[in-house]
């Protein structure tokens, strides 16, 4: 039986493990922390239960056909909750916008904020639709690894004028501000700049339209636990505390993995859900890679990172929606501050995660958790987080108590936060990126790490740092591409000529995915 190694257990990881075995490979699984799920991890403490990372799910039919592939009915391992609004977002007069699915409803929400924008917000809907049409419909699980797969989506992309930001795509049809704002966000849930990444990404806003927004009970990791018990029953390996530190290649292909205890895995498939960066650098030799050389590895640009406190109160806050956004003082500013200087503010803008308005198991009774989140400069900054995380915290706390959740600072029950160093080093993500390279224009479809490697055969990439991207959709469709890239067990993998996958001169012979 061929065996297929999955290397994290990321989204990415845990679907692309679904996949392999409904293709017929003996799936093992390694994660290197001592608990599933990479950026979906838990944190728990004294009666309450923290999502490490995302917590907005949408498209929920990428998870449910997960677990139908292996002949099991999704409704016995999770449930979602749906969540309305989808987001409350306040800005810094004061001001709120309810974020909602329903057309009625949104358009009378922006009626009630910017009457003067009614008609333009409907042609921006339809505008993100025709985005959504093109860039998912056709595209998301489609494998973007030669020149033609990107030359034929040229002409949509000009169509649609992807070549525009997102934010300048939103101001051609909306003229308030706050509602600039409102509709220009989301990239930032990918970890792109809203005034500088293509507008193609304003697909998510009719993503969301779609099939609404929704929260896992008992938390977004309950879902990786309701993979874990798909896995295993299927008949998968899983191994905890397994950090990979080098991928052995012979004739060009990938021949087993060697974790940093000594493990050696034998395989005829890796699929990594780990930073392509690190796994390309770190892990295969430099003779095995002419496309993925250090210097090319060092020219890419990283996304932004994050700073989030997690928190128990005593007090309810019961006016709270379950998911805020924030906005501070800046806009434009505050990006070019983050993506552009990597400097560290002085103001912020937040995401205010409450999901006990929706899961009260979330807490102890009559309590609140909360996480708040900040975007930060990754490590390509100057900022030390070891001398500024504490005073971080306690400025946001200081102003969420002042804002909105008054008497917060002396509430407070369990209180922890990370930084971009956690992202670096716990989580193996390169420069502290939360959401892996930089989703611009030129690190985009076939400018992203492919899913299938260039340099090694059998070798697959899936998560953020591939096409379609980050995000849970994002790194689901890229599981779902390796539908198309990578065979049966039963067809193998063998020796046949080369053409053109690997570079002639120094792999001449070597192994081929047919």
């Amino acid at each position: 039986m061929s065996k297929a190694i999955v290397m994290g257990s990321g989204f990415g990881g845990l679907a692309s493990a679904v996949r392999l075995i409904n293709k017929g490979y003996d799936v093992t699984l390694l994660e290197a922390r001592d608990q599933l799920g990479g950026r979906a991890g838990v944190f728990k403490e004294d009666g309450y239960t923290f999502d490490a990372g995302p917590t907005v799910i949408t498209a929920p039919y990428l998870l449910d056909e997960l677990f139908q592939l292996l002949g099991e009915d999704p409704k016995d391992y999770y449930e979602l909750l749906p969540i309305d609004p989808f987001y409350r977002i306040i800005f810094d007069d004061g001001s709120k916008f309810d974020y909602v699915g329903e057309e009625d409803r949104i358009i009378e929400n922006v009626r009630s904020l910017s009457p003067q924008d009614v008609d333009g917000y409907r042609k921006l809907a339809k505008h993100c639709e025709d985005i959504f049409d093109v860039g998912y419909t056709k595209l998301a699980d489609e494998p973007f690894d030669t020149v033609a797969s990107m030359m034929r989506a040229v002409p949509d992309m000009v169509r649609l004028q992807n070549y525009r930001s997102v934010y300048s795509l939103v101001s051609k049809y909306i003229k308030d501000e706050r509602l600039r704002m409102a509709f220009s966000f989301e990239p930032l849930l990918v970890g792109g700049d809203p005034t500088k990444i293509t507008s193609i990404y304003l697909l998510i806003h009719w993503l969301e339209r779609k099939w609404g927004v929704y929260f896992a009970k008992g938390g977004t990791n309950a879902l990786v636990e309701a993979f874990r018990k798909l896995l295993i029953k299927k008949g998968a390996t899983i191994h905890t505390n397994a950090s990979v530190k080098k991928i052995e290649v012979e004739y060009g292909k990938v021949k087993r993995v060697i974790t940093t205890d000594e493990r050696v895995f034998d395989c005829d498939v890796i699929v990594s859900n780990a930073d392509p960066v690190r796994v390309y650098r770190d892990m295969i030799d430099t003779t095995h890679r002419s496309k993925h050389s250090d210097f090319r590895l060092g020219l890419k640009k990283h996304s932004m990172s994050l700073f989030v406190a997690y928190f128990g109160t005593k007090k309810q806050y019961p006016d709270l929606a379950h998911h805020t956004i924030l906005m501070g003082p800046r806009y434009q500013g505050l990006l070019n501050d983050i993506f552009t200087k990597k400097k560290l503010s002085d103001d912020f803008s937040l995401y205010l995660h409450a999901p006990t308005r929706t899961d009260k198991t979330m807490a102890p009774d009559g309590h609140e958790c909360f996480y708040v989140l900040s975007p930060v400069p990754n490590k390509d900054g100057v900022t030390n987080w070891k001398e500024e995380e504490s005073k971080y915290k306690e400025k946001i706390y200081r102003w969420l108590d002042k804002n909105h959740l008054p008497g917060l600072t002396d509430n407070l029950t369990v209180d922890f936060s990370i930084t971009p160093d956690f992202f670096e080093n716990e989580l193996q993500s390169e420069k502290g990126a939360a959401f892996g390279i930089e989703p611009s224009f030129r690190q985009s479809a076939y400018f992203r790490f492919h899913n299938r490697s260039e340099d090694v055969a059998g070798l697959f990439f899936v998560g953020a740092n591939t096409h379609p991207g980050a995000g849970v959709p994002g790194v689901l469709n890229s599981a779902k591409v390796l539908e198309k890239v990578i065979p049966n067990a039963s067809k193998g993998f063998h020796t046949v000529p080369d053409h053109g996958l690997f570079d002639k001169k120094k792999n001449s012979g070597d192994a081929h995915i047919e």
